[in-house]
């Protein structure tokens, strides 16, 4: 029975820890003998397989996907595995719902691993000072501190576009999300946390005194921070609400509109659309000054001259 295992897997285990890869391999001699000890999983032909962290050093515990063939089994992902404990036991008991299977957090994880490789690809070969600005990805464990310190769950989507890249250092002053917008480092996530969350305290003092319909609020504490407006600007920006799964905008006076209405994964597959078909955008539009990748929304008007629209080099 031949056994596959993608290059892109084998990259994902690796992010796990350094026993994740022996894991990998020690699951996939386990399926040549025994093709059929994974689960069914709602993914059509997907079974699935946890792997017991405890069994081997450095590798926590993991959800293993694979498709079963007549004559070759193909290994199509590997996740962190949904965690047995509850974050908090007295929040645990309030909650309406329970989390989401091993199914559905994998195609969560295989949703945002491809679309961030779409974008790092295009970056990597059309805008290389942009590429370059990207941070390499966090280790599990630095997640798990960031996630207590915050005192929030951080949703499985968020934590698989930490580990492949945990933040964007800007290029040219300028990240390369929409709007220029840069993916914040985890100490940057953790300090823009404490610094609304300290002033919502401040309102709640003013707020004691007021009818329940005036009172303000400006920042939640479900509320996690993931992209600031740019790379040196941080008192605006995006946030992830772990409670809807929305993304929405925090400001230096928090006179945003609530017009975010994209998960973090349709966030990220518009953004790899129109790279890839830039005439398609629907929102802001993709260009180059030179290596960096520049949205319209963004361009300088001093330097409007040198921008150049990736609709209108496609066209040349």
């Amino acid at each position: 029975m031949d056994i596959e295992i993608p290059a892109l897997v084998r990259d994902a285990a690796a992010r796990f820890g350094a026993g994740a890869p022996y894991a990998l391999k020690a699951v996939a001699g386990q399926l040549a003998d025994d093709p059929e000890m994974g689960v069914p999983s709602h993914l059509p032909g997907i079974r699935t397989v946890l792997v017991d962290g405890e069994l081997f050093e450095d590798c926590p515990a993991l959800t293993v996907g694979y498709l079963h063939e007549p004559d070759r089994i193909e290994i199509r992902y590997v996740a962190l595995a949904p965690s047995a404990e509850p974050y908090d036991a007295q929040e645990a008991e309030q909650e309406r719902e329970l989390p989401a299977g091993p199914d559905v957090t994998a195609v969560t994880v295989r949703e945002v691993a491809d679309a961030w490789r779409r974008i790092t690809l295009w970056l990597r070969d059309n805008a290389p000072d942009s590429y370059a600005a990207l941070r390499t990805g966090a280790e599990p464990a630095a997640v798990a501190a960031l996630e207590s310190e915050l005192g929030v769950r951080i949703p499985v989507e968020l934590t698989v576009l930490w580990l492949l890249s945990a933040g964007d250092d800007g290029s040219d002053g300028r990240g390369c999300l929409p709007g220029n917008r840069a993916l914040l480092p985890l100490d940057a996530v953790a300090a823009v946390h404490r610094m609304k969350t300290d002033a919502q305290a401040h309102l709640d003092t003013a707020n004691a005194g007021r009818p329940e319909e005036e009172r303000i609020t400006v920042w939640r504490p479900g509320w996690i921070p993931v992209a600031a407006d740019s790379p040196a600007d941080r008192v605006s920006g995006l946030y992830l609400d772990t409670e809807t799964g929305f993304l929405g905008r925090w400001s230096r006076y928090d006179d945003h509109a609530d017009d975010e209405r994209d998960t973090l994964v349709t966030y990220l597959e518009e953004i790899a659309d129109a790279l890839e078909a830039p005439a398609l955008a629907p929102r802001d539009e993709p260009g180059l000054i030179g290596g960096t990748l520049v949205w319209r929304s963004s361009v300088d008007p001093a330097r409007e001259d040198r921008w150049q629209a990736l609709a209108a080099l496609r066209s040349e």
